[in-house]
């Protein structure tokens, strides 16, 4: 036999083999007995007061000048409306800077007080949800329109 091949006769494979089995017994047992010897526990385990964690408190200032950016452009849709020519129609309004839009319904003209006004139901689609509100505009002095009223149902 040449010199390799005789320095792994027979019996040094079950030396090795051997050897191999009990390296992968102790590669096993050794994570196993970290834990076993106190390394872990749930009755020791604490909360990491490190951490610290918070939520920014909602603001109300979007959602309002959003709504009241809107109400003056139905203010401004019932106002221009030609409630003859219209017909019963609604009146559609879409507001750009705020990304809402909907209709305008059951548009009425009378006077109160020698005050001209309109009475309407407007819908409004906004990122927020869907809204339906009643409200009231009338000519105040100079041709300016003033919402009166303005209430979601």
């Amino acid at each position: 036999m040449s010199r390799i091949a005789q320095a792994f006769d027979s019996r040094q494979w079950s030396l090795i083999a051997s050897a191999s089995a009990k390296a992968a017994i102790v590669m096993m047992a050794i994570p196993l007995a970290g834990c076993g010897a106190g390394g872990f526990s749930l009755q020791k385990a604490e909360v990491d007061r490190s951490l610290i964690t918070s939520s920014t408190p909602a603001s109300a200032t979007p959602i309002d000048s959003d709504r009241a950016s809107d109400q003056t452009t139905i203010r401004n849709a019932v106002s221009s409306a030609d409630i003859q020519e219209l017909g019963g129609q609604a009146v559609p309004w879409a507001n750009s800077g705020t990304g809402s839009r909907g209709s305008i319904t059951e548009l009425a003209e009378f006077k109160d007080k020698g005050q001209l006004c309109r009475r309407f139901t407007a819908s409004r689609e906004s990122f927020d949800g869907v809204a339906l509100f009643k409200g009231e505009a009338c000519l105040a002095s100079a041709g300016i329109w003033l919402m009166q009223d303005f209430k979601a149902l």
